[in-house]
């Protein structure tokens, strides 16, 4: 059987206490595969020592390929520097936080040797995660999934193995507001899942904060779904259809009973109301016209301080 190469992409923001356990346990998997391997670790602008513990594996092992950004770009542009310098046949991409454990990569591979070009990995339960955590990630998924045109498999995350051509495709979207697991779905190609169980993080704290959590969920429907727009037009065809049914009935009232809708409290109510309205759907606009802003300036997604066999590299 012909060799084959398989890259596994970990992008890295202070998570000096994961390192010295995520590299031995993704080791002992590549290894056990027999086929030659490269774990690139994206240093996302680390201020813990990550840094110099990615440097430091990299010395001693020669498949370890270090990638340090210029300072902090966020999660996603991370993984995309990650499949940017990935060489190999196969692809997988896990979290430093060992919430993914590296023992499903074998999964994986098993599934994309018998045909399949991504294979995702399905969280059947998400252990050491809040009440809150859990629910609002369902819901989420479960949006998407409905107001998008593109089949985004349900309770993934971008932990999953992606064949080199569709990878090849990948490198080529360059948009700023990045949603990967999205983008691996709308290539589309030969998928299919793994069910496995997400296990606590192995150390330190979450790197997605509520906040980051929100404006995760803003890029991802802003970028496969025009709804909210057609939202903001449904909520104006309602207060239209609200105030040209209001005509007859203040007309019949006015007839029968000689009184009409009279007082300040009511036209505040109203003008409040419309203002919401019109307020909400220009901040909708703005969403879309802001990503339009970032697009048109053309910056590089990411700034590359080290690189594996370039320096100062921009993309």
């Amino acid at each position: 059987m012909e060799k084959v190469t398989f890259t596994i992409i970990a992008p890295i923001f202070n998570e000096l206490e994961n390192i010295p356990e995520l590299y031995p346990r993704i080791r002992d998997v590549l290894d056990q595969t027999g086929e030659p391997w490269e774990l690139i670790l994206v240093d996302d602008g680390s201020t813990d020592g990550s840094t110099e513990a990615i440097r430091k594996l990299a010395k001693n092992d020669v498949r370890v390929k270090p990638v340090i950004f210029a300072r902090n770009f966020g999660h996603q542009i991370a993984v995309t520097a990650g499949v940017d310098y990935s060489r190999g046949d196969a692809v997988v991409i896990i979290d430093a936080d060992l919430q993914d454990p590296p023992e499903v990569i074998l999964d994986l591979i098993e599934k994309w040797r018998e045909g399949y070009d991504v294979v995702y990995a399905v969280r059947e339960t998400r252990e050491g995660e809040s009440w809150f955590k859990k629910t609002t990630a369902a819901l989420f998924y479960r949006l998407i999934h409905a107001i998008t045109n593109v089949d985004i498999p349900l309770d993934t995350g971008d932990f999953r193995l992606m064949d080199r051509k569709v990878v090849s495709v990948m490198v080529q979207m360059r948009e700023k507001h990045r949603f990967m697991r999205g983008m691996s779905a709308w290539v589309g190609f030969k998928q299919t899942g793994v069910n496995y169980k997400r296990k606590p993080r192995y150390a330190g704290e979450t790197k997605y904060p509520f906040k980051k959590m929100l404006q995760f969920a803003m890029n991802a429907i802003t970028s496969f779904s025009y709804f909210p727009l057609q939202l903001a037009t449904l909520i104006g065809f309602v207060a239209a259809g609200l105030s040209v049914l209001a005509i007859p009935v203040v007309a019949i009232l006015r007839l029968i009973t000689g009184t009409t809708l009279l007082g300040q409290a009511t036209t505040l109510i109203i003008v409040l109301f419309l203002g919401g309205v019109q307020l909400i759907s220009l901040g909708i606009i703005g969403e879309y016209i802001g990503r339009i802003y970032d697009e048109a300036k053309d910056r590089p997604l990411y700034v590359v301080a080290e690189a594996p066999e370039e320096e100062n590299f921009t993309k």
